[in-house]
């Protein structure tokens, strides 16, 4: 899908077609939008192809035609009524009179823009709406960030009482998420650094500002990475335990409890052997059936209470 946009009067409007100063915002091209859009702008077709490589690396491409800014952004994908972080490409191609990004899902990033809700924003000024573009990136993250340390907590909560592998399966989602989102800003992070080096979009006194801005939201958001990640990784060695402990529990209160259903089932047995009940005790007794159950439930009562004693039950 294609659309075009462009800013007039300082409101953002759809175009049918390009013209200068425009944005057009490819999410999930066919080959034959790639193919036009390519021939329109003297670009190579595979500039504009890169973004939809998940395994596409950030990096900064520069051609006769334009220049190509890829980097790589978060994303949330729901399986099985779980969220799922992981990172796709994004390429922002500076064309000679037009900006193109191109993205293999509609992303938030590009959502504010296209809803007219991002403040000093202006097609024409291509070199803004780019670290415009980087700085939502970056502020995404830092917002996915904080979801995940959130579901972490959740988890941590159920993984107390817990002695099943679900929620340890879930902090290890959890964990994968938070190196992609570590190996990707670091990524992202040498494209800006780069940006800066080069000076390739700070046309406006401002924008040097901006940039800089960018970085700090970046590198706030790999610190944050970081950080989450090795929780999580002491979290998970920690409940691994904790699970393990909780299953040595209930094996211990089981084993108790077959010892002392064990103490009357041995004295039934020895009634109900097959011999001659002359020498056993009760047996001619008129109430030698309710003195042996009276027997076996004291001692079964009793050894419970030893087992209370020494606080086997906890």
């Amino acid at each position: 899908m294609v659309n075009y946009y462009i800013t007039e009067s300082d409101c953002l409007k759809s175009l049918s077609t390009p013209k200068p100063g425009c944005w057009i915002s490819m999410v999930a091209p066919t080959e034959s939008e790639l193919q036009q859009t390519a021939v329109h702008y003297g670009l190579d077709v595979n500039t504009l192809r890169a973004a939809l490589d998940t395994d596409e690396r950030s990096r900064i491409d520069t051609e006769d035609a334009g220049t190509m800014i890829l980097v790589n952004i978060p994303t949330v994908e729901e399986k099985s009524d779980k969220e799922l972080y992981n990172t796709i490409p994004l390429a922002i191609v500076m064309a000679e009179d037009a900006i193109i990004t191109v993205c293999s899902e509609s992303t938030p990033v590009l959502h504010g823009f296209e809803q007219g809700k991002v403040r000093e924003f202006h097609t024409g000024m291509r070199s803004r709406f780019i670290l415009q573009i980087l700085y939502r990136i970056a502020t995404l993250y830092l917002q996915y960030l904080r979801e995940i340390d959130k579901k972490s907590d959740q988890i941590e909560n159920q993984l107390h009482e817990s002695t099943q592998n679900r929620e340890l399966i879930e902090l290890l989602k959890l964990e994968k998420s938070l190196v992609y989102f570590t190996t990707s800003l670091r990524s992202n992070e040498m494209v800006l650094e780069k940006l800066l080096r080069i000076e390739l979009v700070k046309k406006y006194p401002e924008d040097a500002d901006l940039l800089e801005d960018v970085i700090v939201e970046n590198k706030q958001a790999i610190e944050m990475a970081n950080i989450y990640s090795g929780i999580l990784s002491g979290m998970m060695d920690a409940f691994a335990s904790v699970i393990s402990n909780n299953l040595n529990i209930v094996m211990k209160v089981l084993a108790i409890i077959t010892i002392v259903m064990a103490i009357p089932t041995m004295i039934f047995s020895a009634y109900g052997m097959n011999v001659n009940m002359v020498g056993v005790p009760f047996t001619q007794h008129p109430f030698g059936f309710l003195a042996i159950i009276g027997i076996s439930v004291g001692l079964s009562v009793l050894v419970t209470l030893i087992f209370v004693k020494l606080k086997m039950f906890k």
